[in-house]
């Protein structure tokens, strides 16, 4: 655990060296201050569901964006083949690059609770509906964050990365325009693979294990992938 740990340290300190870091935190909360004061101001309605929609098609852009250099810039710079011969398992150097992100992009999340506050004090917002809501936002970028992390490892070419995380994403996010062509098992499929709707549940209330199963789900098979193109080298 002290490893993956100290990835991850490592990890954020590199990131918040370089100008990227402060350009990801700094505009993503401008545009969220912007629209969260247009849709106060449009449906006069003290709520975050329209915020969390909104931060869920943004992150749909963002997190390949930080994503893209993971693993396919150390393949690039040579460094991955150092961190393959340390005495390190694969497991903990992809959990530790995980670990490293999701930390940040929690941060990230962590500087939108004040919207949560200017709601509190000009209304009387739902706190459980919010509280849902910020865990199934949460989850959901935690979801994507595997999801880019995986395609890092596909790749030395950070652009190819971030493409590749974007096709998977929007295909997920649009999905479920597709269900107007399937009907029975297939539609149901397709429905439950978009995101869209998951995140819909947790902006209104409601938290479920189908849900929450998703997100972990999706976590998980997206981390294995990622280990087994490390261990396999695909890259090459």
């Amino acid at each position: 655990m002290s490893k993956i740990v100290a990835i991850a340290k490592k990890e954020l300190k590199t990131y918040f060296k370089s100008p990227i870091a402060y350009i990801m935190l700094i505009v993503p909360i401008g545009l969220f201050n912007l629209i969260f004061y247009m849709i106060i101001e449009q449906n006069r309605e003290v709520s975050l569901r329209e915020v969390f929609r909104v931060m869920e098609f943004m992150f749909i852009f963002l997190i390949p964006i930080l994503t893209m250099g993971l693993l396919a810039e150390e393949k690039s710079t040579g460094t991955m083949e150092f961190l393959m011969t340390a005495p390190l398992s694969n497991t903990t150097i992809v959990l530790g690059k995980y670990l490293g992100i999701l930390i940040f992009f929690s941060i990230l999340i962590s500087l939108t609770l004040v919207y949560y506050g200017i709601a509190e004090y000009f209304g009387s917002p739902d706190r459980l509906t919010t509280l849902s809501g910020y865990v199934g936002i949460w989850l959901e970028g935690a979801f994507f964050i595997a999801v880019g992390l995986m395609t890092s490892s596909w790749t030395r070419n950070q652009i190819v990365a971030a493409i590749a995380a974007y096709v998977i994403l929007f295909g997920l996010f649009f999905s479920t325009a597709l269900t107007q062509y399937f009907s029975g098992t297939s539609k149901l499929l397709i429905e439950q693979l978009g995101t869209q709707g998951h995140l819909e549940h947790f902006a209104v209330g409601i938290i479920t294990v189908a849900d929450v199963t998703y997100y972990l789900s999706g976590i998980l098979l997206c981390l294995i992938l990622t280990r087994l193109s490390i261990e396999n080298r695909l890259w090459q």
